[in-house]
């Protein structure tokens, strides 16, 4: 792969770091004052809400973390190694837990009778895309695992 294309993955991957660190940040807090004082009767779910946001924010954030790792393996010719695998092994659990955090936090707000329907749909949707990329990452590591058995078995008869 070409250095140009990795390098506009990293500063993609960093972009999305930033923006969702500036979303958590400023955004965030922002948005929870404005709801709760919007619909006062749903006000004592602030916290919660916030708290169970922030907690996909952290294994998303090492979900990047491992891509830049994984890209940084891509760039130094390495691609077919532990580390790679290792990282992607992060990247779908961490996909995992973030599907993990949106259901059980949608089934809350549901038994809590506060799941609006364009939350409920906002939430399916990060719920299916983070459960998409674990299985395709998933997908990727079986292939990597055989493309190392295959090469060390091509190494050894050689």
């Amino acid at each position: 792969m070409k250095r140009g294309t990795t390098t506009f993955l990293k500063v993609a991957v960093i972009s999305i770091g930033a923006l969702v660190f500036i979303l958590c940040v400023v955004w965030l807090p922002t948005m929870a004052k404005h709801t709760a004082e919007l619909f006062p009767e749903f006000a004592y779910l602030k916290w919660t809400v916030l708290i169970g946001l922030y907690l996909t924010a952290i294994p998303f954030g090492i979900a990047l973390y491992q891509a830049f790792k994984l890209l940084n393996c891509i760039e130094k010719k390495h691609a077919f190694s532990g580390k790679a695998i290792e990282a992607l092994t992060r990247i779908k659990q961490c996909a995992l837990l973030i599907t993990v955090i949106y259901v059980v936090g949608m089934l809350f707000l549901l038994i809590q009778e506060a799941l609006h329907p364009g939350i409920a749909i906002l939430g399916m949707i990060i719920s299916f895309a983070s459960a998409t990329i674990s299985i395709f990452a998933a997908v990727l590591q079986e292939l990597l695992r055989n493309a190392i058995e295959l090469k060390s078995e091509n190494d050894l008869t050689v």
